[in-house]
């Protein structure tokens, strides 16, 4: 067993951290008052190799490990988790989509466009009733011969507006269950394809969040990704990647509070002598730090998972589900720190305590991760 980070790991960890500071945090407050989209940070993050870094390098990606990847993730969610959930979405679920299933033409299309910026990608899975459960969906892809007629609504899509491709998933046959549902390639501004009112959020506030509507929209046949049913284990496996992501979102955003409240501490007098001094402060620290430790080596065991080729359904359902306990459970604990200072927006830890709790519910709910676990137990 080695614990010890590469080098070449050492040094993107640093360059995330670097980004992180000069150019999210900056503005930060603003976007998520404001609720605006970072459009001028997505080119930087392109360029940074941030928004396609596990994508083959023949496509314009970095063709890194997903080591690299969380390493990118925790550092940019300490300070930004609306910009890192764009960084999420674009390599684990569309870029790692298309990588892993799509065919040569389609990644030539679509691909290549979005590893380096140029384009953004949106996931399109959860309906109004096809949340947790992803096989019922409502929104149909009727085969019409050499095109597909899709219908329906989804809702909480990420980069909603300002995507420009979407990968949809969509019901061609319904007496097929879950095996009748298909995944397509579905480009912005085709008509009959609608973008609703954006959703007013409790948390990564400055995240695109959407609800997409379809209305007798044509997808050319040869945009359907795989073989004619393969929709369903398409989102499933794609997901169980994103949850990888999300679980170092979660991570980062906990690590976050905590680098917050600890320094805090060591500035903040009360009864003559910093807050760190006291035990009732410093327990707290402590508590932080071990959940924290925890949760680290959960991600990074799923990362290693797969980047082994291992089976990883487990091991990111563990991840995603302890990292945001984790994430709420510090954030809360960052804000006590912080006393009435960590109710004000200037001093980040109530931002980041409203950003923990999307992470038990978005690419899965803590319930559901639960189901993957025991399932994945009682199989054995």
């Amino acid at each position: 067993m080695d614990f010890s980070l590469s080098e070449e790991h050492i040094m993107i960890r640093d360059a995330a951290r670097e980004f992180a500071q000069t150019e999210l945090l900056p503005g930060v407050i603003e976007r998520d008052e404001k609720q605006h989209f970072p459009k001028e940070l997505i080119q930087k993050m392109g360029d940074m190799g941030f928004l396609g870094m596990m994508a083959p390098t023949e496509f314009g990606g970095g063709g890194m490990d997903s080591i690299s990847y969380v390493l990118v993730m925790e550092e940019l969610s300490k300070v930004d988790a609306s910009a890192s959930v764009i960084v999420s979405v674009n390599n684990s679920l569309v870029n790692y989509g298309l990588a892993a299933y799509a065919n040569q033409a389609q990644k030539e299309k679509y691909l290549s466009k979005l590893t380096t910026g140029e384009k953004l990608g949106a996931f399109c899975l959860s309906e109004p009733e096809a949340g947790s459960d992803a096989t019922s969906q409502k929104t149909t892809a009727i085969d019409k011969g050499d095109h597909y007629i899709l219908n329906g609504t989804k809702n909480w899509i990420t980069n909603g507006s300002s995507a420009d491709y979407y990968l949809v998933i969509a019901q061609t046959d319904k007496e097929k269950k879950h095996r009748g549902i298909n995944a397509f390639i579905v480009e912005k501004g085709w008509e009959g394809f609608e973008i609703g009112p954006k959703e007013q959020k409790l948390g990564i506030r400055g995240s695109d969040t959407h609800s997409l509507i379809f209305n007798d929209v044509k997808v050319p046949k040869e945009n359907r990704i795989g073989e004619d049913g393969f929709g369903f284990k398409f989102a499933m496996k794609t997901l169980s990647g994103g949850r990888i992501g999300i679980a170092a979102q979660a991570l980062g955003i906990a690590a976050g509070a905590f680098e917050l409240a600890k320094n805090y501490s060591k500035v903040r007098k009360a009864f003559g002598t910093e807050i760190c001094n006291h035990q009732a402060i410093a327990f707290k620290l402590a508590d932080m730090d071990v959940e924290i430790e925890a949760a680290r080596h959960l991600v990074m065991k799923a990362a290693w998972d797969k980047d082994q080729g291992n089976n990883y359904d487990i091991s990111s359902s563990r991840a995603k589900l302890y990292a945001s306990k984790v994430a709420m459970a510090v954030t809360v604990e960052a804000v006590q720190v912080h006393g009435g200072n960590g109710f004000v927006k200037e001093y980040h830890v109530e931002r980041l305590m409203r950003d923990a709790k999307i992470t038990q519910i978005y690419e899965g709910t803590s319930e559901i991760q639960k189901i993957v676990i025991s399932r994945g137990l009682l199989d054995k």
